[in-house]
């Protein structure tokens, strides 16, 4: 486990985590807990791929070759179940540009996209900025956890949607959707001729006994209406070197969303993101499986410390993701008044709960990828913010 205890310092880095707070917070010197990317190196066969190809010297155009798609197809088939081909697969920088081209290639200008609040911000920019029209299903909070609204969420698909947005497992809460819920989620998108554009970029960060289920392998006639995103960059810390992939089986689909790719001039990725993404999908599996046990460990400090000296926050245990959505209703302060009290008097970011939409007003997100000293320094200050 010493390997994610290490302090690695990276400011002037021009890391948005560490050096970019003063833009969103007014002022650098924070202790970052917030932004989901983690404070741990990746696999140390992905830095040596990559100490590799830079020794090499020559960093011309790339191909995506067969072993990058073979790669991926195996690593979904061991982790998830889902028997996917190389021919299904396409490339992108990220999972949020893949949004913005499925609103594209799915939807017209004026068209209403659907999507459940609280959730990831660019969830509502992408929509917006292609000049769609954001038709919201809030999730209910209850008992604790998030759960959909089915009623709700039909009567909205009724409405004449076009494409819903799928956050699975969901950002900001944790939550990983069972089963049951995927399909009837599917099964009533299919009935009102609604598209799904699945968001699963946290897929590989789930906690036992909690399985993330691809909604799109529940089915084979659900390939028809969904297309999924996917990506490295979560699960192995990668972020930045802007590599992604869509999975979409069905032949019209994919084609709708290569047009849009060209109109882009969108071809290849970032070489050094190829040679990333291919070295940790081939070996990265039990720096995972090691990175997860100690991220749990890192939610049960961060959880217990809460319990114990701030009886007014509730920590919602994430089912997935490193990210820890924590209740502050109970102590009556607004969301004004929470920045003020964690940035000003306690010199904490976190992100605040009222950015992700409806619902999300009163809780922060918490990223707990990071050494066990953030988080027991990140527990004083919470202390210091709320006493």
């Amino acid at each position: 486990m010493n390997y994610f205890e290490e302090n690695i310092d990276r400011k002037n880095t021009s890391s948005v985590k560490w050096d970019g707070m003063k833009a969103a917070f007014g002022k650098n010197e924070l202790l970052p807990m917030w932004v989901a990317d983690m404070d741990f190196r990746p696999p140390t066969e992905v830095l040596d791929a990559m100490k590799q190809r830079v020794e090499h010297g020559i960093f011309g155009y790339t191909l995506i070759g067969d072993n990058t798609a073979n790669a991926i197809v195996n690593w979904i088939s061991k982790r998830h179940q889902w028997n996917i081909k190389p021919s299904w697969l396409m490339y992108s920088p990220g999972v949020v540009p893949s949004i913005g081209m499925a609103i594209r290639a799915f939807t017209e200008v004026g068209d209403k996209v659907l999507l459940q609040s609280p959730v990831y911000t660019p969830f509502f920019n992408m929509i917006e900025s292609n000049m769609r029209e954001v038709v919201n299903s809030p999730l209910i909070f209850k008992n604790g956890r998030f759960e959909i609204d089915f009623a709700d969420f039909e009567e909205k698909l009724k409405s004449g949607v076009k494409l819903f947005l799928l956050c699975s497992p969901h950002n900001p809460s944790g939550r990983v959707w069972s089963k049951e819920e995927l399909v009837k989620i599917a099964e009533l998108c299919r009935e009102y001729g609604v598209m799904i554009a699945s968001d699963e970029i946290h897929a590989d960060l789930v906690f036992a006994p909690h399985k993330h289920i691809p909604i799109c392998s529940l089915d084979p006639s659900f390939s028809d209406f969904i297309v999924t995103f996917m990506a490295p960059s979560k699960t192995f810390n990668l972020a930045g070197l802007q590599s992604s992939f869509i999975i979409v089986e069905n032949a019209d689909m994919r084609k709708k969303l290569q047009d849009i790719q060209k109109k882009e001039g969108f071809h290849t990725l970032n070489t050094f993101g190829i040679i990333a993404m291919e070295a940790a999908y081939q070996h990265g599996e039990k720096w995972l499986d090691d990175a997860l046990a100690y991220i749990k460990e890192n939610i049960n400090v961060l959880k217990i410390g809460i319990e114990k000296e701030l009886s007014d926050l509730e920590v919602i245990e994430p089912e997935g993701t490193y990210l820890v959505w924590v209740d502050c209703r109970k102590t009556g302060l607004s969301d004004k008044e929470i920045r003020e009290r964690l940035i000003e008097k306690a010199g904490l970011a976190v992100n605040f709960g009222n950015s992700y939409g409806q619902g999300g007003e009163g809780f922060i997100r918490i990223n707990t990828a990071c050494p066990r000293s953030i988080i027991e320094e990140g527990i004083e200050r919470l202390k210091l913010a709320f006493s």
